[in-house]
């Protein structure tokens, strides 16, 4: 198998690079590109140091699958010339809601991989691929109809830049001096902003709608659902408060033993002091954490879910790299 990485310097690249090597997935050739600054360097995989080459310039034609990880603007330019010769899997929003690219969380929609008509697959927001993962068993079961969804972000989804920001913000902060904010409308230090991409004419911001719109595409259409997103100053790992309203009744037995035995999911739900999961425990690992799981009796079939995931790898790299696990498996690649 050859592959390429297109943004392999940056966070998720770097991401993207670690699992393949954890997972030890067999690779003849490996190509890491970026823009022409970044040109030169060089990044261990393996234990074999590799060079980054031009994006500009590079024949995708050597490689049966390209991981695109550099943003939008990037995909727009690059991903239809790159998807002429293999498969693309991009992880920016670009793609996502074309009726013609697959948007897939394979423990989720892997069938969807049967259509894919232009050699693109679209990897979901990550805020989304840990919410759809928890979700599938339960549709199953019950059926949902509704979903309210509230976001605890890590600044971790905005970039790097981002995230050394919050580490400067905080040091400033702690030093009682003025700070300028570069990556956030607001300070984001010991703060909560309620904003992430830009608003709508709805007054949603494009981060809710890509969770409300990229849920009903992977999972289902018929699902109501409304978001609340919210940046933290946490570096890593996404959270979320769900609840959920089910068309048949349910028992929080069936709930749990149907989330704890699903691929991908782990039940950490105690009910007592410490006994559920937060942010920091859930950086680096690959499940997504489901605790607080607790009926709510305000509606008929309701059900309350805390959430937690690794943004940068189940949300981004892992998913990515599953997806082409799934088209290798199956033989789905140069179709």
């Amino acid at each position: 198998m050859d592959i390429a990485i297109v943004g392999a310097t940056g966070n998720v690249g770097r991401k993207i690079l670690e699992v393949i090597e954890k997972k030890d997935i067999s690779i003849d050739n490996l190509y890491l590109l970026a823009s022409s600054k970044s040109v030169g360097k060089k990044i261990k995989f393996k234990g074999k140091e590799y060079e980054v080459f031009d994006l500009e310039s590079f024949d995708f034609s050597k490689v049966k699958i390209t991981f695109f990880s550099a943003g939008g603007k990037i995909s727009e330019k690059f991903v239809e010339k790159a998807a002429k010769s293999c498969l693309v899997i991009d992880n920016s929003s670009y793609y996502r809601m074309d009726p013609d690219v697959p948007l897939i969380v394979p423990q989720v929609n892997s069938e969807d991989l049967n259509n894919i008509k232009k050699n693109i697959i679209a990897n979901p927001n990550c805020s989304t691929a840990q919410l759809v993962i928890a979700l599938k068993p339960l549709h199953d079961l019950y059926i949902i109809k509704r979903i309210v969804v509230s976001t605890y972000q890590s600044v971790s989804g905005g970039g790097k830049a981002p995230m050394d920001e919050l580490i400067e913000q905080t040091k400033l902060a702690l030093d009682g001096k003025k700070i300028n904010s570069q990556n956030f409308t607001k300070q984001i230090a010991f703060n909560a902003i309620p904003h992430i991409d830009v608003f709508s004419d709805n007054g949603y911001t494009k981060e809710e709608l890509k969770m409300i719109n990229e849920t009903k595409k992977i999972l289902d259409n018929r699902i109501d659902l409304t978001a609340t997103c919210v940046r933290l100053p946490i570096s890593v790992s996404h959270s979320e408060s769900v609840n959920i309203q089910f068309e048949k009744p349910f028992s929080l037995e069936k709930v749990r033993d149907a989330l704890d035995n699903f691929d991908g999911c782990k039940v950490i739900d105690d009910r007592s002091d410490g006994g559920y999961s937060t942010p920091l425990e859930a950086e680096g690992r690959e499940e997504t954490f489901i605790s607080r799981i607790r009926e709510d009796k305000t509606i008929k079939n309701g059900l309350n879910l805390w959430i937690v995931s690794d943004n940068l790898l189940r949300g981004a790299a892992l998913n990515s790299v599953e997806i082409a696990e799934t088209l290798i498996k199956n033989n789905f690649y140069g179709k």
